[in-house]
This record gives C-alpha cells, sequence and structure tokens, in this order.
C-alpha cells in the first residue's frame, strides 16, 4: 500500500504544482498584459511628444523668419534714414556755407568802423565765425577800429 500512497501523494503533488503554475501563468499573463498597455501608452505619449515637438521647432522657426524679415526691413529702413540725415547735414552745411558767405559780403562792404561796432557787440563766437569768412586784409581793418581787449579776444579765437 506504501507505494499506492505514495503515487497518491506524488500525483496529489503534481496536480497542486499544475494548479500553482496555472494560476501564476494566469497572473504573469495578466502583467505581461498590463505591462505590454503601459508599454503601448508610452508609444503613443513619445508619438504626441515628437509631433508637438515638431510642430513647436516648426513654429519657432516661422518666428524666425518674420523676426529676421523684421530685422531685415529694420536694418534697411535704418540705413535709408542714415542716408536721409547725411544728406540733410550736407544741405544744412550748404546753406550755412551759403548764408555766411552773404553775411561775409554785407560786412565786406561795411565801413570797418561800422563793422568792428557790431561785431564788438555780438557774442564771441558769432563774431568769430563772422569775421574767419572774411578776407585777412577786411579783418586786419575791422579789428584796428575795436577796443583792444575785445580785437586780442577775437584774434585768439580765430587762431584757435
Amino acid at each position: 500500500m506504501k507505494v499506492s500512497l505514495f503515487s497518491f501523494e506524488k500525483s496529489d503533488k503534481l496536480f497542486e504544482c499544475t494548479e500553482i503554475f496555472k494560476e501564476r501563468k494566469s497572473e504573469l499573463l495578466v502583467e505581461l498584459e498590463r505591462i505590454d498597455e503601459q508599454k503601448q501608452a508610452l508609444e503613443s505619449l513619445k508619438l504626441a511628444t515628437e509631433d508637438l515637438l515638431k510642430k513647436k521647432k516648426e513654429a519657432i522657426s516661422q518666428e524666425e523668419e518674420v523676426v529676421d524679415r523684421k530685422l531685415a526691413d529694420i536694418s534697411e529702413k535704418e540705413a535709408s534714414v542714415k542716408k536721409m540725415l547725411q544728406e540733410n547735414k550736407d544741405i544744412l552745411k550748404k546753406l550755412i556755407s551759403l548764408k555766411m558767405d552773404k553775411i561775409a559780403q554785407t560786412y565786406a562792404k561795411m565801413k570797418p568802423a561800422s563793422a568792428s561796432s557790431i561785431l564788438s557787440k555780438m557774442d564771441i563766437k558769432d563774431a568769430t565765425s563772422i569775421l574767419s569768412s572774411l578776407k585777412p586784409k577786411t579783418v586786419g581793418k575791422i579789428l584796428s577800429k575795436m577796443d583792444a581787449k575785445k580785437a586780442s579776444k577775437l584774434t585768439l579765437e580765430l587762431v584757435k
């Protein structure tokens, strides 16, 4: 009887082991299915993230193009403004030169005593500017008719 009891016990243990393996197999299958779902969710998230990243890169690229165009426009306008500013400076210099020429002609035609009287009452820089546009002989005549202190100040300014 021992033989049959042993085989019966062996058969029970085998049955138990088989049941445990079946249970464990079903648990593992459920776990494998859960892992597969998570893997699919991660893959989906990865694809969505890559797509979003691609869209953001495209948007940034488009914005950079807009900024580059605006920067080019600004640079172009800045160059244009600089050119106009230089042209205006040149025109202003010509106008000042013409004005100084007319003033110089006026003072050159005046009597030295009258010119010295007017220039003596002017600001030194303005008087120097007018005298510097006159011929040296005329300047000499005007300065000779002025107060000595004022004439020396104007002479020093003319030398600078």
